[in-house]
């Protein structure tokens, strides 16, 4: 058996128990670090021996993939990876943006004063960390902080549901990602302070169109958008 050409999968595969969500999240690894390119064949008896599963849950995190648009799978002849679609990526982050501000309205006319104070003393933990890991964990706690307040199994279910694009950790992948949201959330919570929640959720969604922007010219730096603008640019 020839050895593995292929990375071994990071320390973040290791937190989730379903493996095929280990899987998914691996090929997602491989294809935005340029180990897979588009248009390439996944390998997916290599994939499955370097995780140290069977094709069963490869198999179900290919499907995955498909429904996210990250491969094509094909009858007998595999997976293939997927070019990004600038415009679905784009897309993809607002739809972030206009869920969030939906659920910071939400949250605001369901809980009381101390869920903004709540939201506030994240903030203020945001405004003085220096630790770029730190931030990422307060970042995410107030995201989690803001989403809890509006009570909502639905809404929840929904984010659930929109698996990141940027594999691992997102803030060290993208850069100046957390001085937007540093930024952004500081204007969140002034709104918030305000009674102004329609403010509150344009932020978000301003916040999120930024994010787009950045994510967007990461994956053009890499070349996942390659193969689309080229077939845009011959039609």
């Amino acid at each position: 058996m020839p050895p593995s050409t292929l990375p071994p999968p990071g320390g973040d595969s290791l937190v989730r128990t379903s493996s095929g969500e280990q899987a998914a999240l691996y090929v997602r690894r491989l294809i935005f670090d340029g180990h897979l390119t588009p248009g390439s064949r996944v390998p997916q008896d290599e994939i499955a021996r370097t995780l140290g599963i069977s094709r069963i849950p490869l198999r179900e995190a290919l499907i995955a993939l498909e429904r996210e648009g990250w491969v094509t799978l094909e009858m007998h002849r595999g997976a293939f990876v997927n070019a990004l679609d600038e415009r679905a990526v784009r897309d993809h982050y607002e739809l972030f943006g206009l869920i969030y501000g939906f659920t910071l309205k939400k949250a605001m006319a369901r809980s009381g004063d101390d869920y903004i104070e709540r939201l506030a003393a994240v903030e203020r933990e945001i405004r003085s960390e220096t630790d770029p890991a730190a931030l990422s964990v307060l970042l995410r706690r107030f995201h989690t902080t803001m989403t809890a307040g509006a009570r909502s199994a639905r809404i929840n279910a929904v984010l659930r549901s929109m698996s990141s694009i940027v594999p691992g950790d997102f803030f060290e992948q993208i850069p100046g990602a957390i001085e937007v949201e540093r930024t952004a959330i500081a204007e969140i919570v002034r709104a918030l302070r305000r009674g102004d929640a329609e403010r509150g959720a344009a932020e978000y969604e301003q916040m999120m169109g930024r994010l787009a922007e950045s994510v967007a010219t990461v994956l053009r730096d890499r070349g996942l958008f390659e193969l689309t603008e080229a077939a845009g640019a011959a039609g």
